[in-house]
């Protein structure tokens, strides 16, 4: 087991299940503590309390008021060595059905919450001479997605926010990439296979792998993107899509 992250703190957002759960446990794994924030604490516990050095902590990304207390007032956010802005949240309807008025829910979490977390724990990295930033973004950011015209937006706009970060962070010894999963197996996506098979069907089958794939692969990507062996990686885009979309 390699144990590189030994002495690093690392926070992961969404961190309660699925994608996120996956990469607090590999980081743990590794030797980081991990602080595994979730606006859920029940689930923020339990992956918590199933990995060494985790800790549950309760946020909800969609208050701007809440994160900018809980940043001011909770001394071991900004103390920080790795960022994980793995949380999302995602409405499907065509652009011209979608209400204006829920836009700026996807708007807040998706991207103003990840920019609001780098604002308080980036200088801090800065001072240490250390860090390692990830966001997780969608496929769809890049190449477009039915469906998801305000969601794809709002993770398209990690893609440009992580390269001016990378750019502004590059001789302070920190990173910042973007991970892209594509169709991944994850409860977002378990109402469209229990309500619409076919076309979850239709889904696995534009995929040249022919299948979808699972939180893990996801997580492994980050992973690398976390440790001591990618300091020499930053400003990059990283699909995990199976080969749907090649860039």
């Amino acid at each position: 087991m390699q144990t590189d992250l030994t002495g690093k703190v690392a926070l992961v957002t969404g961190g309660g299940a699925g994608i996120g759960a996956e990469i607090s446990r590999r980081l743990s794994r590794r030797g980081a503590t991990v602080l595994v924030l979730d606006r859920n604490l029940d689930a923020a516990e339990s992956v918590a309390g199933s990995i060494d050095r985790g800790t549950a902590v309760e946020m909800d990304l969609a208050d701007t008021t809440s994160i900018a207390l809980a940043l001011r007032r909770d001394a071991a956010l900004r103390e920080v060595d790795i960022l994980v802005n793995n949380a999302g949240l995602t409405r499907v309807e065509r652009f011209v059905d979608s209400d204006p008025s829920a836009w700026d829910m996807l708007w807040q979490v998706n991207l103003r919450a990840p920019m609001q977390l780098c604002h308080a724990i980036v200088p801090e990295m800065t001072k240490r001479g250390w860090g390692r930033v990830v966001f997780v973004a969608t496929d769809s950011a890049r190449a477009g997605g039915g469906g998801e015209g305000i969601y794809s937006a709002t993770k398209a706009g990690l893609l440009g926010f992580s390269k001016t970060l990378a750019r502004e962070t590059a001789r302070d010894g920190i990173t910042s990439n973007v991970v892209c999963p594509g169709l991944i197996d994850t409860a977002m996506l378990q109402s469209v296979r229990e309500n619409n098979p076919a076309l979850m069907d239709k889904l696995i089958g534009a995929i040249p792998m022919r299948r979808m794939g699972s939180s893990d692969e996801v997580a492994a990507a980050i992973e690398f993107l976390c440790t001591v062996d990618s300091g020499y990686v930053t400003g990059q885009t990283f699909s995990v899509n199976g080969g749907i979309t090649m860039m």
